[in-house]
């Protein structure tokens, strides 16, 4: 009987522990709200992830003299393993604190705290999560800053030779940047590696197999230059591009990997479960409003596997389905209906398939609430190699303001007529985002709504209407995307469609562009190398002007290392030579160069813009600046923004071993080249032809003199020590004599 009741404690503890199991926990946030009395009223959900049944287990708090008090709501689990099987869970509790304003409050840190991590393989117990944010206004918004949105699933599970990628939820509702970093530098799992830009978790090295426990902070940060004003008169500035500026907000997201033993193939779609296209991408955004069921399907195969579960991490009261076959596909269908309580909050949703011994990759998306039906309006967008176009029909959205619109990077308009309204652009420009969705890259875009910075009211709907383009990977877009640019092309109210063609040509006549296939373009030291933009625009009486041209090492146009070609609209190398061209074209030839130490390659990004040519103040119009203060705003006269064009690499080859005189042309490159010191007054063509005939007769002369030379010096030598041998000889028979 003891016996038995000692084994009925044990069973009890051993219960109570399985179901306290930690496998992690993440925080989102509803938009801040400052009332009347100046207190600051902060919604945030929490998920905690777990064992078994999770239970209410959290507990946030803040400190007494921030924080009034702080209300908790109903918890529910939202989702668990197979009833009997108690391998994981999550649950969403949501809570309301309050912010007092009084005491120069400026930001609200909420922590929690507990015992146990699962049992993994750095032996960590104890775990604390929480988020920080900043309780300023924004000069850009008018309003809190929000904070980065992030979830993961209760349990990550993949075999040893199998994992190399995972990818983190990391949106920002304000449109910042967003960086990821690890809580704990000294508690970071080995052979892992965390990419701070992308929020990517990848495989240094062989992995231990057994459970790792990640703690990653993620942090936002301003896109562009901002200021953060507060209750008790402080304005704190935040620029763009420093690196060492404090974040916004800080939310910290918690999580396990399970790295089971090796599986004899990682063959996606095989073992290894794959989603197939009708999956949302990874990191789209999807609407939703308030009392109408928004549904998500998600397609997976796993031909030599059995799909038997899908792990979600999702709000409350979502349901799953899951419907499943014999010939390896199944598929998940989750269902929510976002209540009152979810007005203008962003939830994110993320989803896995598993078999026994696998899982497939973890996807995320961001269910954007609204309070009203969404207006999607009747919209079509068109595919090209290299660029496309969406058209909304103005009669579906009524009451909707082309000019209050723009596509994802700001610079970028739309055009409008009396029925439609249009956006075109290139597959790298105007903030279109490149994924990789298995057998399809996908380019998306986005149109959205936008106030000017220093409105207070606002009368206008909200929109936000996301397309793309899928291509199939057989159709090798990925490589003009990263390689040869093609040609860029925006849409701009007041301008319309226009298009800028950045090439590399192969002479001074600016006729034969060098071919895509033939990227990267090899050229030696000290050629020239002649490059052209040309603009073409739907509106006539337009002039192309070229603001900058920068040299980088690298695609990247803010890269570190750097070298001014032009700035400001005034030459900056004393190599580069602007050619007499239209208006709407601006031809220059330079000589080539690299950058010291270990780099080959050059990439050109110029930053270009179209006038009115009738516009007598505009940016084409003042030219040269050599003081920048000059520069007039843009809306003074009519003119684009500046939109940064690339073109490159040129990749840099030693000497050719063959004689200078034989070199002529770099047929690899295709560039014409010359030796034109600019002060023989010839046309490039002449030197060329100059140096030809230098080289094949003069240098013969040389050669001829100097064999003669040679001979007669050697003669001489012959004879000088042939007279000494027989002077010595003569000594020496007198001697014997």
């Amino acid at each position: 009987m003891e016996a038995a009741g000692v084994a009925l404690v044990l069973l009890v503890l051993l219960g109570a522990a399985a179901s306290l199991t930690f496998y992690g926990d993440s925080l989102h946030f509803l938009p801040p709200q400052r009332n009347r009395d100046g207190d600051v009223t902060v919604t945030f959900f929490s998920r905690q992830n777990g064992r078994s049944s999770c239970q209410d287990e959290s507990s946030f708090s803040c400190r007494d003299d921030v924080c009034s008090r702080l209300d908790k709501f109903r918890v529910l689990q939202t989702d668990r393993d197979d009833p009997g099987r108690g391998r994981w869970c999550q649950s969403e509790g949501r809570s309301t604190v309050t912010v007092r304003r009084t005491g120069g409050t400026r930001s609200l840190a909420l922590t929690d705290s507990g015992c146990c991590w699962v049992s993994n393989v750095a032996g960590i117990r104890h775990w604390t999560s929480g988020a920080e944010l900043d309780l300023g206004t924004r000069s850009d918004s008018k309003s809190i800053n929000r904070c980065p949105v992030t979830a993961a699933v209760s349990s990550l599970r993949y075999p040893q030779n199998c994992f190399s990628q995972l990818r983190l939820l990391a949106h920002d509702p304000d449109g910042d940047s967003v960086r990821c970093r690890y809580a704990n530098e000294t508690a970071a799992p080995s052979n892992f590696t965390l990419d701070q830009t992308a929020c990517t978790i990848s495989r240094t090295g062989e992995v231990q197999i057994g459970v790792h426990v990640f703690e990653v902070m993620l942090e936002d940060f301003p896109v562009d230059n901002l200021t953060v004003s507060y209750e008790d008169g402080l304005t704190v500035s935040h620029r763009a591009s420093g690196s060492s500026q404090q974040p916004l907000c800080k939310v910290k997201l918690q999580f396990t990997v399970d790295i089971l033993d090796s599986l004899p193939s990682c063959e996606a779609g095989g073992q290894q479960p794959v989603f197939l296209s009708k999956t949302p991408s990874h990191g789209q955004v999807l609407r939703a409003a308030v009392g109408e069921t928004v549904h998500l399907y998600a397609p997976v195969q796993a031909l030599r596997a059995s799909v038997e579960d899908f792990q979600v991490s999702g709000p409350q009261n979502i349901t799953k389905a899951i419907r499943d076959d014999t010939a390896g596909d199944a598929e998940l269908t989750l269902s929510w209906t976002p209540q009152e309580g979810d007005v203008h909050r962003d939830v994110p949703l993320c989803f896995t398939a598993q078999t026994n011994q696998t899982q497939s990759e973890m996807r995320c998306v961001v269910v954007m609430v609204t309070d009203t039906p969404a207006d999607h309006g009747k919209a079509s967008v068109r595919c090209w190699d290299g660029k496309m176009a969406v058209v909304l029909e103005k009669a579906s959205m009524p009451g909707i303001d082309v000019n209050f619109l723009r596509l994802q990077d700001p610079n970028c308009s739309l055009s409008a007529n009396a029925t439609h309204i249009t956006g075109a652009m290139s597959l790298h420009t105007c903030g279109t985002t490149l994924e990789d969705d298995g057998d399809f890259m996908v380019f998306r875009n986005e149109i959205r709504s936008f106030e000017v910075s220093d409105a207070v009211i606002t009368r206008r709907k909200s929109i936000r209407v996301g397309f793309s383009c899928r291509f199939p990977k057989a159709l090798s877009v990925s490589s003009s995307f990263a390689v040869h640019k093609s040609e860029y092309v925006f849409t701009e109210s007041g301008f319309g469609s226009f298009s800028y063609a950045f090439e590399i040509f192969r002479d001074g006549n600016f006729s034969e562009r060098v071919l895509p296939d033939r990227y990267p373009v090899e050229v030696r030291l000290m050629e020239t190398v002649y490059m052209g933009i040309q603009a073409t625009a739907e509106l006539g009486g337009v002039q192309l002007f070229v603001e900058s041209c920068v040299a980088t090492p690298d695609d990247d146009p803010g890269s570190n290392m750097t070298y001014d070609l032009i700035k400001d609209g005034c030459i900056r190398d004393e190599t580069l030579q602007v050619h007499k061209s239209p208006p709407t074209s601006f031809n220059f030839q330079v000589q080539a160069f690299k950058f010291t130490g270990d780099h080959d390659q050059v990439f050109i990004t110029c930053t270009v813009l179209l006038c009115d040519v009738s516009s007598p103040a505009s940016r084409c119009a003042l030219g040269c600046l050599k003081d920048a203060s000059r520069r007039r705003r843009r809306g003074l006269d009519r003119q684009t923004h500046g939109h940064e064009i690339t073109q490159g690499p040129l990749q840099f080859v030693r000497p050719d071993p063959a004689p200078a005189g034989n070199r002529g042309n770099v047929a690899d490159a295709q560039i014409h080249t010359s030796e034109d010191r600019g002060d023989a007054r010839v046309s490039p063509e002449d030197a060329s032809r100059f140096q030809t005939l230098l080289s094949s007769r003069v240098s013969t002369a040389v050669f001829a003199v100097a064999f003669l030379v040679a001979v007669a010096i050697l003669v001489a030598v012959v004879r000088y020590y042939r007279t000494n041998r027989d002077t010595e000889d003569t000594g020496a028979l007198m001697e014997d004599d």
